[in-house]
């Protein structure tokens, strides 16, 4: 009996579900600016992050975003993405820039750079703000 009631905080422990997501791998507790999309730079202005565990957010150049992150590292998927809806003049831009998130499949986060990739060769590179 006495083994038994030992073993139980231990199996608890075991059972926690941990992140797996790219946030768990070094981009929590960043605002990622990003700086190209497919070796261009991006002129407009655009941030993300990742403020808890599954979960994206951001700034697109004129709307704040977000969404639910459910790959293991170091896959990238975005799910149930959502913004609000202002006009502005970067409507154009920011098109391009969700347009291009949500084919990310690949994440990839080396010290300040985080890099979203997917099997065609596409490429978005953020850095992390100062």
């Amino acid at each position: 009996m006495i083994r038994l009631i030992l073993t139980l905080p231990l199996l608890a422990l075991f059972q926690c579900e941990q992140d797996e997501t790219v946030s768990a791998y070094g981009a929590a507790g960043q605002t990622w600016v990003l700086q190209e999309i497919d070796g261009r730079p991006y002129e407009a202005s655009a941030l993300l992050r990742f403020p808890e565990e599954g979960k994206i957010a951001g700034n697109a150049p004129c709307n704040s975003y977000g969404g639910t992150l459910n790959a293991p590292y170091p896959w990238f998927e975005i799910k149930d993405l959502n913004a609000t809806r202002a006009a502005c003049a970067g409507l154009e831009a920011e098109g391009f820039y969700f347009a291009a998130l949500l084919v990310m499949t690949q994440s990839e986060v080396s010290g300040d750079v985080l890099i979203l990739r997917n099997e065609n060769g596409n490429e978005m590179v953020f850095t992390a703000a100062e």
